[in-house]
Order: structure tokens, then sequence, then C-alpha cells
């Protein structure tokens, strides 16, 4: 499945608000250095879905704030 990610970062209040079936957006309190915030992102969709960190992966967007992700769903 396909997913629809616009990330917000340094956010006091990390967590995951959910637009529609492929669409979210995350909030993650890391920065964009070094993809920390992409790993951040990942950790926390794959929290907010209740599957492994390993069955997310980026596919479009490593330096943008909209991403696509995919998972093995």
């Amino acid at each position: 499945m396909k997913l629809v990610v616009t990330v917000k970062t340094n956010s006091k209040h990390p967590g995951v608000e959910k637009i529609d079936e492929t669409h979210f957006i995350v909030r993650v309190k890391e920065m964009p250095i070094e993809g920390k915030a992409n790993e951040a992102v990942i950790k926390t969709m794959a929290k907010f879905l209740n599957i492994p960190p390993a069955s997310v992966a980026l596919l479009f967007g490593s330096k943008s704030k909209n991403k696509i992700l995919s998972t093995d769903n």
C-alpha cells in the first residue's frame, strides 16, 4: 500500500493525523538533518499502523516534506 505523508519536523507534540485512507500528517521531534527525520517518520508510521518498521519504506521525497511511503500490507 502506498501512503502520502506530509511531515512536520521539530514538533513539540509528535504523532500522526489521518486525513483519509492514504493521506497522513506526521509530526516528529527530529530535525531534517542526516536523515534523522526520515527515520523518525518511518518509525512513527510503523507504530501508528501497528507493523514493524522494516515493513515501511520511503519511496519518494527523502529531501521533501511531502513523502510517499510503501508498506508490506
